[in-house]
C-alpha cells in the first residue's frame, strides 16, 4: 500500500491505449471538472489492474460510432470517488447482477471475437474488496455503463530538504 496520485495513474491507462482508442475513434478524457491531483492510499499495481479492466472492457464493448471514455474523480473527506463512464453498448439489465461472477459473460455467442476469458470484471470486485470498497454499475442498454468505486484519501508527498 503506498500514496499515489490516481490522476497519474489514470492517464497511464489511457495511454496505454491511446493508438487502439484513436483507430476506433474513442476519446479517453477526464470529466471537465475532475480535479488535477488526487491521492490515494492503496495497492498501486492492483489499482492500475482494476482501472486498465474497465477502460479495456468500454473499448472492447463500444459503439461502431463516436465513443467516449471519461474518468471522474470526487474528493470527499476520507475516499476519492472513481468514475469510469462511457457511452458504449450497455449493458442489458437483467445481466448487470451477475457480470461480477466468473467466467460469467453475457454474449456467449462473441465471446471468441472480443477475446478474453470472463475474469475481468471478477478481479476488479476481489481486489477492491480486498481495499475495504466494492464497486457499482449502473447501465443502459444502447446508453453505455457507468462504473463507480471509491479508495482511501491519500496524501501527497511532502519532500523537506535539511
Amino acid at each position: 500500500m503506498e500514496n499515489f496520485n490516481i490522476n497519474v495513474l489514470i492517464q497511464e491507462v489511457f495511454d496505454q491505449f491511446d493508438s487502439k482508442a484513436e483507430k476506433k475513434d474513442i476519446e479517453l478524457k477526464f470529466a471537465d471538472d475532475c480535479p488535477a491531483d488526487l491521492y490515494v492510499y492503496a495497492d498501486r499495481h492492483k489499482i492500475f489492474q482494476v482501472v486498465l479492466n474497465l477502460v479495456s472492457n468500454s473499448i472492447k464493448y463500444r459503439k461502431d460510432i463516436h465513443t467516449f471514455i471519461i474518468a471522474n474523480l470526487v474528493e470527499e473527506e476520507k475516499n476519492v470517488e472513481i468514475t469510469i463512464r462511457d457511452n458504449g453498448i450497455g449493458i442489458p439489465e437483467e445481466h448487470i447482477h451477475r457480470i461480477f461472477e466468473r467466467f460469467y459473460r453475457i454474449d456467449k455467442s462473441r465471446s471468441r471475437e472480443k477475446g478474453g476469458t470472463g475474469l475481468g470484471l471478477s478481479i476488479v470486485k476481489h481486489i477492491l474488496e480486498a481495499h475495504h470498497s466494492h464497486i457499482t454499475v449502473k447501465s443502459k442498454l444502447h446508453e453505455g455503463a457507468q462504473f463507480k468505486f471509491k479508495l482511501k484519501k491519500g496524501q501527497a508527498y511532502n519532500w523537506v530538504k535539511d
